[in-house]
């Protein structure tokens, strides 16, 4: 890994099988779980530049705005999509190849770089061990179906676990890449 690029970051919670959502993208498992409010959120924010999501994680940010509205405000924003092009208010659309891409941002000089969601933006990222740390919390509920956070995988990413956080129902697991 090469400290002096800026670091690709995954942070997000998980159920304890592995799924990330519902199948219809639903968060509803999650929500006022105990020790969400906790976990750490606004200090992993802080150490962040620039955001990178799929579209249809962008969808559902949009459609459960927060009362204060878009909650990445003050970051650079950007949505891999195959079908929008510009930008918005909030975000940068971005239809280039996402492994490319990601390079290109890492080699600027700054914080962190966040995937927010999973899954689709997640693999090509992994195939190509670009992922520099995972912040993975994990919430009490097995659900048995849903949104995997890890779609099967070509390539292994062998981890180092750095830290192991308890914040009432919740597990925080930091890795970083070998």
């Amino acid at each position: 890994m090469n400290d002096s690029k800026t670091k690709l970051v995954f942070y997000g919670a998980i159920s304890i099988d592995g799924y990330l959502a519902r199948d219809d993208h639903s968060l509803d498992w999650l929500l006022g779980t105990e020790g969400e409010e906790e976990i750490g959120y606004p200090d992993f924010f802080s150490t962040i530049d620039i955001v990178i999501m799929g579209r249809k994680t962008y969808d559902q940010i949009m459609l459960n705005l927060p009362d204060d509205g878009f909650p990445y405000k003050g970051r650079e924003c950007y949505v891999f999509s195959r079908l929008l092009t510009g930008s918005d208010n909030n975000v940068q659309y971005i239809n280039d190849d996402i492994v490319n891409f990601t390079n290109s941002l890492k080699e600027k000089r700054g914080k962190r770089i966040w995937i927010v969601g999973g899954g689709e933006v997640l693999y090509p990222l992994l195939q190509e061990r670009l992922v520099d740390e995972f912040y993975i919390q994990i919430a009490p509920t097995i659900m048995g179906r849903g949104i995997p956070l890890f779609l099967p995988n070509e390539k292994e990413n062998e981890l180092k676990l750095i830290n192991v956080k308890h914040c009432k129902q919740f597990a925080e697991l930091h890795y970083e890449l070998k």
